[in-house]
């Protein structure tokens, strides 16, 4: 009898010492968690939410959702510029969300691509998404951009007599003006020579065509820096889908360019004023 009797007050001894020490325990716990604080001065309720919340929506929410500085240095448009974009893309090509990725995650996947010439391992790791859905998300965005020329590139109308403007009044049959310029890239050492512009820098040359509001009209990329900006042109005359000019109207070009039927040069020897133009 003495034996059991000893063993139940062993056995009430250990549960009060489990209990107090849990007891213990949880107010340290509790202790704790009222002086931790999480980042930014959020208290630790706060936190738990925020840990709740997905990875790429916090990210999304600091990429675009903060400062347009920030959005800016990323993705190279403002947070207004960015949701006006997804808006069109969305409305006019059809992008959708899918089940895990919206359609802001994948045009900023896009663009962050394109800005900073990220590979795809750096935008995986940045947006914790695998290889494959960054790469199938950034072909769909680039076909839906692809499909925009039809929105951005314009007709041209021809200058006639009766134009009023001062500034174009003296160029009837005029349908606008072109100019090349260059546009930094990163090509692989062996190539470096051929992209190499006179200025010394690694380009492409991109040939631009405006109408006289400076809305674009036709756009050609992919030649090497060290191209003649007349090579250039040729080059976009002689394509199929290329640039057209109707017999009888001309664009207006620098002294880059070849002086002939389509395309007007400055007289050579004469002082031509900007400021004057730009006064007007």
């Amino acid at each position: 009898m003495r034996t059991i009797s000893r063993l139940n007050r062993h056995r009430k001894m250990n549960k009060i010492m489990h209990r107090t020490i849990v007891v213990v325990l949880l107010g340290l716990l509790i202790l704790l968690l009222k002086k931790r604080r999480g980042p930014r001065g959020v208290h630790v309720g706060d936190l738990a939410y925020w840990i709740e919340i997905p990875y790429q929506v916090r990210y999304m929410h600091d990429l675009v959702g903060v400062s347009d500085g920030d959005c800016r240095d990323q993705l190279r448009m403002d947070r207004s510029t960015f949701h006006k974009l997804c808006f069109l893309l969305h409305s006019q090509c059809g992008l959708k969300s899918s089940r895990n990725v919206t359609i802001a995650e994948k045009v900023a996947m896009f663009l962050s691509i394109l800005a900073h010439h990220t590979k795809n391992g750096t935008v995986k790791f940045q947006f914790k998404r695998s290889g494959q859905t960054v790469s199938k998300h950034f072909h769909a965005v680039l076909h839906c951009v692809l499909s925009l020329h039809s929105s951005f590139l314009v007709m041209p109308t021809v200058v006639t007599d009766e134009e009023a403007d001062p500034r174009w009044e003296k160029f009837p049959g005029c349908l606008g003006a072109l100019d090349g310029t260059y546009i930094d890239v990163h090509v692989p050492t062996i190539d470096k020579g051929r992209y190499m512009n006179r200025k010394g820098q690694c380009s492409v040359n991109v040939l631009g065509v405006c109408d006289r509001n400076m809305q674009f009209v036709y756009v050609l990329t992919g030649w090497e820096g060290s191209a003649a900006n007349s090579r250039v042109l040729r080059d976009a005359v002689n394509r199929a889908n290329g640039l057209k000019v109707p017999r009888g109207n001309y664009y207006l070009c620098d002294n880059g360019y070849p002086n002939c039927e389509g395309f007007l040069t400055p007289y050579k020897g004469v002082r031509y004023h900007l400021n004057e133009w730009t006064a007007r």
